[in-house]
């Protein structure tokens, strides 16, 4: 899959493509489902599939208090895009301005004369462009002018079934982790690479792994038993701390604190995929390290349980 980053670097490609825009955050089912109508457009007509994407999403810019938690970081979604046959994708930063641009100047010069679009499919919500001035109903103005087709999301439905990355958020915060993963068609995994911390997990008894989760807010907080790959040949149990750490002190972001069973070995700098089973219990303050080393080891006790790994994993 090729990446276009910037509308710079647009300049360098042929026009002609069949395109859709969004945020496409989780690349869920209904994303899917749209993913692959745009494939068999574009092969129909016998051009690319493109997908436009922003960089950081839109609301995080406009109004960052309000952003959503990210299901995935850029990294993930774009490997799950690729997964689903899309032969380009055109990255946008977003900032002052591209946020300052007219909505007429957004079609002109993105859509009409650097990508040539032939077919642009958007949800009748879509809004975009400065003060998010332009709809569906500009789009379609503009495509009459300029000879491209305007099709409604909406006319593509999965099933009966709204699906949605909102409905995964709440599903995540629920802690219902199977609606999570009908929704999304697969489980939800958290990446990141394993980074060095302050060590506290190891002076009570139960180190961690540290894995960076490089972002603002986090879909999910709390205790869970987790499957992790990418630290072992096969996916390795544990029990995961998404949060702030409360007791030791808030952190400006949050954090995610594995601690691996009868695990040994260097894993810094690997790159890890953590996926949360079963949801244990909620983040808390505890009045002292000692209480909150008995919690974390009745926390292994309950993991290992559900897991099924009650005795050491030989390495």
């Amino acid at each position: 899959m090729q990446v276009i980053r910037g509308i710079h670097n647009l300049g360098a490609h042929p026009l002609g493509c069949v395109a859709t825009i969004g945020n496409f955050d989780g690349v869920h089912r209904g994303h899917r489902h749209v993913l692959r109508h745009l494939l068999e457009r574009g092969r129909a007509q016998g051009l690319p599939a493109t997908l436009i994407t922003f960089e950081p999403q839109p609301l995080e810019v406009l109004a960052p208090q309000a952003a959503p938690a990210r299901l995935t970081r850029l990294r993930e979604k774009l490997a799950a895009v690729a997964d689903c046959g899309i032969e380009r994708v055109v990255l946008l930063g977003f900032g002052p301005r591209l946020a300052a641009m007219a909505p007429a100047e957004f079609v002109r010069d993105l859509l009409v004369d650097r990508l040539g679009v032939a077919c642009l499919m958007v949800g009748d919500d879509f809004r975009f462009g400065r003060g998010r001035g332009g709809d569906i109903e500009l789009l379609r103005a503009m495509g009459a002018e300029f000879g491209f087709v305007v099709e409604d999301l909406a006319t593509l439905t999965h099933g009966t079934e709204r699906i949605s990355s909102t409905r995964i958020r709440e599903a995540l915060e629920q802690g219902d982790l199977d609606q999570a993963r009908h929704l999304l068609g697969r489980p939800y995994r958290i990446c990141g690479r394993v980074v060095h911390g302050d060590q506290r997990g190891r002076a009570i008894g139960f180190p961690t792994a540290n894995i960076g989760l490089n972002r603002r807010v986090s879909p999910l907080r709390g205790v869970y038993a987790v499957m992790v790959q990418g630290v072992a040949e096969a996916p390795w149990p544990g029990v995961a701390n998404i949060g702030w750490r409360p007791t030791v002190g808030d952190q400006p972001r949050p954090l995610l604190e594995v601690h691996l069973f009868d695990f040994a070995g260097d894993i810094y700098g690997r790159h890890a995929e953590v996926e949360p089973r079963l949801k244990l219990r909620d983040e808390r303050r505890f009045d002292s390290l000692a209480e909150l080393t008995q919690q974390i080891g009745r926390d292994v006790a309950a993991a290992r349980t559900y897991l099924d790994c009650p005795a050491r994993i030989a390495r």
